[in-house]
């Protein structure tokens, strides 16, 4: 995608700026959730542009979002092009981002880790040897 190209990063900045300015104050869709822009990727011939976002709610509001953040693509893409002033204004294709769902995932699972260790520590401080207490044969024993 935008690699290194710094004209591409430049871009996908400025992107990311118009979308989110865009979704916040001019996109009136009722179907639009709490949507926070959180990367742009620029392919480096600068012709397309991917649009990472989030949704906060559950998996309808993030449905509701897609379709909205569709049906409004075009505008979105008239008003980003006005704004960078590029010749050819990149397509926009936008993605729900699995980060938040995959942090909490890896959070639970984290906190269960967590919760596992400390029932072990506890049923191991109770715990007493199955033999002696030392198994070992000593050279003073005989």
């Amino acid at each position: 995608m935008s690699n290194d190209n710094p004209r591409a990063l430049r871009l996908a900045d400025r992107i990311h700026e118009v979308v989110a300015q865009m979704l916040d104050t001019r996109i009136k869709d009722p179907r639009l959730g709490f949507v926070t822009v959180t990367d742009v990727r620029v392919t480096g011939d600068l012709q397309h542009a991917d649009v990472f976002y989030t949704v906060l709610g559950d998996a309808d509001a993030r449905e509701a979002s897609a379709v909205a953040l569709q049906s409004a693509t075009g505008v979105i893409r008239s008003e980003v092009g006005r704004q960078t002033g590029v010749r050819l204004t990149p397509s926009l294709t936008f993605h729900l981002d699995a980060v938040p769902e995959t942090a909490a995932h890896l959070a639970a699972a984290l906190d269960e880790a967590a919760r596992r260790d400390a029932e072990l520590a506890r049923l191991a401080q109770d715990a007493t040897p199955a033999g002696e207490a030392d198994p070992y044969r000593h050279p003073d024993d005989e």
